[in-house]
Formats: C-alpha cells, sequence, structure tokens
C-alpha cells in the first residue's frame, strides 16, 4: 500500500505542465485548492471534474498512476465522510440503532460528508500532479522564487526551499522503505492485522524503530554528500539553466482564470435558480 503513495514522485515528459514556470505552477495548484473549497454546488463540481480531468490528460500521466495514489488515502477518506456523516447536526433521514440508543444520519451530515470527500479526492489529484510533472530541483527553484520577497527580512528561503524539498522527495522513498520492513516482518512472523487497537500498536514497533533509523541513515547520508559537494549554504547561487516565464505561462493564467470565471457563473446561476 505505501510503495502507491504518488506525492513526492516525479515522471519525466514534455507535456505542457511539465514545461511551465515552477513557481507559477506552484501558485496555480494553491489557487486550485482555493476554489476547489469555494465550490458548493454539483454543477460547479461537474464542471471542476471535467477541469481536473483536463489538466490530467494534458499532463500525460497515466490514470493509473493516479488512481494508485488516492489508494493509500482510502482510509482517511472514509474516517472523513464517517465523521461529517454521524457527527453533523440537521434533519434527520434515517436512524441506525445501537444498543440503548440510536444514531441519527442528516441530510446535511450526507450532503457534507460527500462534499469532504470529493474535495480531498480533488486535493489529493492536484498535488500528485504537482509533483508527478515537476522535478525536485525546479520544485526548489520555484519555492525559493517565491519566498525571494523575504529576503531582506534574513528569511533564509533557499534553505527553507531545500528543506521542503526533500521532504516532499523523500516521502515516497521512506513510503517502499515501510513497505519492505513490513514484509520482512511478516515474513518473520509478525502479525499487524490481528488483536485489539493496543496490540496492533505494540506490533508497530518492530517497523518504527528500523524506519526511525532508516532515515537518520539517509539523512546522514545526504549530509556527507552535501558536505562532499562543498554545499556551505545558500548564498548567491548560480543555476545552469534559468527559468523564465513564457508564452505557455501566460496562456496558462488565462486558461484558469477562464475556469475560475465559469465556475463562478456556474456558482451564481444555481443559487438565483437559473437552468
Amino acid at each position: 500500500m505505501f510503495k502507491d503513495i504518488t506525492i513526492g514522485q516525479y515522471i519525466p515528459g514534455s507535456s505542457p505542465l511539465h514545461k511551465m514556470y515552477p513557481a507559477l505552477k506552484i501558485i496555480l495548484t494553491i489557487a486550485y485548492i482555493v476554489v476547489l473549497f469555494f465550490l458548493h454546488k454539483p454543477l460547479a463540481y461537474a464542471a471542476f471534474f471535467v477541469f481536473t480531468a483536463a489538466l490530467i490528460l494534458m499532463s500525460g500521466i497515466s490514470v493509473k498512476i493516479i488512481l494508485k495514489g488516492i489508494r493509500p488515502m482510502l482510509w482517511i477518506l472514509i474516517f472523513t465522510a464517517l465523521i461529517n456523516l454521524f457527527m453533523t447536526q440537521g434533519e434527520t433521514v434515517f436512524s441506525i440503532p445501537l444498543w440503548a440508543f440510536s444514531i441519527n444520519i442528516s441530510r446535511e451530515g450526507i450532503v457534507l460528508a460527500a462534499t469532504m470527500t470529493i474535495r480531498l479526492l480533488f486535493l489529493i489529484v492536484g498535488a500528485s500532479l504537482l509533483t508527478l510533472t515537476t522535478s525536485p530541483l525546479q520544485l526548489t527553484d520555484g519555492i525559493e522564487k517565491l519566498l525571494k520577497p523575504l529576503r531582506p527580512l534574513k528569511v533564509p528561503s533557499y534553505e527553507i526551499a531545500m528543506m521542503m524539498t526533500i521532504a516532499i522527495r523523500f516521502i515516497p522513498t521512506l513510503a517502499e522503505e515501510t513497505d519492505k520492513i513490513i514484509k520482512a516482518q511478516t515474513a518473520r512472523g509478525a502479525d499487524f492485522e490481528t488483536g485489539n487497537i493496543l496490540r496492533r500498536a505494540k506490533a508497530m514497533v518492530p517497523i518504527l524503530v528500523p524506519l526511525f533509523v532508516s532515515a537518520f541513515r539517509r539523512a546522514d547520508e545526504l549530509a556527507t554528500a552535501m558536505e562532499a559537494r562543498c554545499y556551505n549554504g545558500g548564498g548567491k547561487r548560480t543555476r545552469m539553466k534559468e527559468t523564465r516565464m513564457k508564452k505557455l505561462d501566460a496562456a496558462a493564467i488565462a486558461v484558469f482564470l477562464l475556469c475560475c470565471g465559469v465556475l463562478a457563473v456556474l456558482e451564481y446561476a444555481v443559487k438565483i435558480g437559473l437552468p
């Protein structure tokens, strides 16, 4: 399951999304998530789905890879849906009898559970598209340029960008390492699926200890490699290839704003009762 995590992975390609200016791609991804949480109407979500599907097709990334990235998050999606379903008060649709009391499921709870699940799905897909189409070097460059205005305040923009990129980059690596440890411990007779919560928590110790050891070992190896390459902080760095805004980026901004306008119209049209 852990090896299916796609956030942090990069798939080389020559699609328009791969060629976009990294800093702009990060900004548009944040805007994508913000717009998502302003949507409430089914028609607007349908249009947002079409927009997201177009992005996936444009990226050249296989739909199977996108779906594979969603699979490890299913438990989070189910948990979020159940919390919103059972904890939201409103007009009761039906009740589930449970011993001396009953659990009421409201119409508002059903709507909120469905809405939050859809939002999380789109959020996962959007974040996955960013990392799948942006190399770690480009991601570092983009974050650094976004933090550049904070340099007069003595904010170490390059160091922050590098740490964030390394953290994102090592998500799939640690996930793969966790999967290997689980398989190795299972082959030695460890049981992670039976027993109560406390027993399962204790069973996680043989996984967490070697995982932390592996993480610290990788961090030490990375630090040694950086020192061997004479790394001494951010400073004034030079780049072999400077990234600049192009016509493609201007077109991406125009298309995104157009889609935002369409979504706003759909939200407004539904509210005033237009067909």
